[in-house]
């Protein structure tokens, strides 16, 4: 990506990458033309996501330069991807595929477990931290390495979304989502997620919220009581 003169002049806009714009309107496609299953909450995250992000596609945001880097888990990239365009997700497999050396990986929040470090890690591409500068509306991406538990959690005052973009994930040991699956998690509402034993996990998330919150989102670690 190239480089900007400073975080607060921004002299290049998405206009400038149109891979970036490309991966901005294939999130917009999955909102848009996913199954809200009758669920009259999931539509409506769906609709507030699409029209946060149209506002933005329309207002040409600004590119922060990001330094890109990668975390061990990334090692497993490269099949999750490979995996991702077997499905109805590819398109946005594809465009991940293009900017992925451009990603900037990141691992873990306060408390986190050290025996994630191998096995977890996150690429925001869009939010207050840039690279696609924005206040309303955060986009990422989590990648987990196979026989992955992420423990229970939640996120203050966030409505979070995510898309299974390759492999298969559980919540809370209640279902589970192939590609193409979209999971709601209300604010506050706790969720464990666990992985399977033999594929990497690729997920595209959204979290919806306001500015004060989403510029320094809160998430609680939940401890589980022994049965």
């Amino acid at each position: 990506m190239v480089d900007c003169l400073d975080d607060t002049s921004f002299p290049y806009r998405l206009r400038h990458f149109p891979d970036w714009q490309y991966l901005l309107r294939e999130v917009y496609n999955l909102y848009r033309f996913s199954s809200a299953g009758g669920s009259s909450q999931i539509r409506s995250h769906q609709k507030e996501v699409r029209h946060r992000l149209s506002r933005l596609l329309n207002n040409d945001p600004p590119m922060k330069q990001i330094q890109a880097s990668e975390k061990p888990v990334c090692a497993h990239l490269s099949r999750a991807l490979d995996s991702g365009r077997s499905y109805s997700t590819a398109p946005l497999a594809r465009v991940i595929e293009r900017i992925r050396d451009q990603l900037y990986w990141e691992f873990g929040y306060e408390k986190m477990s050290p025996g994630l470090s191998d096995k977890f890690a996150f690429s925001e591409f869009m939010g207050p931290k840039g690279p696609i500068v924005s206040e309303e509306l955060i986009l990422g991406l989590v990648l987990f390495a196979p026989g992955t538990t992420y423990p229970t959690h939640n996120h203050q005052d966030i409505s979070e979304s995510y898309f299974c973009l390759s492999g298969a994930i559980s919540e809370n040991d209640v279902g589970v989502y192939a590609p193409g699956s979209l999971i709601l998690n209300p604010p506050e509402h706790p969720h464990r997620i666990t992985t399977s034993d033999q594929e990497p996990s690729l997920l595209a998330y959204a979290w919806v919220g306001s500015p004060e919150k989403l510029v320094n989102p809160k998430m609680a670690f939940i401890r589980q009581r022994s049965k």
